[in-house]
């Protein structure tokens, strides 16, 4: 979704309206820090005051009314994929697709599979219509998904998800597996997903754009 804003100002820095814990807004977070690009943090608080998303002053920038939007280059962007899509065509070193057609598709198998098939279903937002269950409903399909991905990634990995390469298939996996862990999913299931991560993690621009270490994250919620 392409949205311009009311407005002709181009801002000097792109502006990235999302929230610590989203793994979408987290996704666009590492993109940005892999890319060297310098942003600016607008805090959308999803749990505060029934959530800030749902605000006419947010609509405006995404209708959607989710998390991440980003204001960049005179436009806003939403939706994650589109997003880091973007920077990587506006700004494509260092890339985060890589130069084999081949590998482009399992990374985009690998992103769809994560961004499609298992963490709308365990967003904030169907969390609260699922209530009381929504842990064991959370558990239920970021295995469904892991059980996918697990023997996929067997093939596909070297390093990082495809090959000795970061990519996009690797902004997507760290931000689903730290959901997985805060649901209490048991990753020893999922060996080569845990070892992936623990490899990413330990990257720069995965450790800087970590939920616990943002601009809003809550005090007992920091490293």
């Amino acid at each position: 979704m392409l949205y311009s804003p009311p407005y002709n100002v181009r801002p000097t820095r792109p502006v990235l309206y999302g929230y610590f814990r989203s793994s979408c807004s987290w996704r666009v977070r590492i993109a940005f820090a892999l890319k060297g690009i310098e942003y600016e943090q607008k805090s959308v608080n999803l749990i505060k005051d029934g959530g800030q998303q749902l605000t006419d002053q947010f609509k405006a920038i995404n209708p959607m009314q989710q998390v991440p939007a980003v204001t960049i280059d005179g436009i806003t962007l939403s939706q994650s994929l589109a997003i880091i899509q973007y920077i990587e065509e506006t700004r494509p070193e260092p890339r985060l697709l890589p130069a084999d057609p081949k590998q482009r598709g399992q990374v985009r198998i690998i992103c769809d599979i994560i961004a499609s098939g298992i963490q709308p279903l365990q967003n904030l937002y169907v969390l609260q219509k699922i209530g009381a269950d929504k842990v064991q409903w959370a558990q239920h399909f970021i295995n469904r998904g892991f059980e996918a991905l697990e023997p996929i990634l067997k093939q596909t990995a070297g390093k990082y998800c495809i090959g000795d390469e970061i990519s996009m298939a690797d902004i997507c996996l760290v931000p689903q597996v730290y959901n997985a862990e805060r649901f209490k999913v048991d990753m020893s299931q999922f060996p080569t997903i845990r070892r992936l991560n623990q490899t990413l993690i330990e990257i720069d621009a995965f450790k800087a754009t970590h939920p616990s270490c943002q601009p809003d994250t809550p005090d007992d919620l920091q490293a």
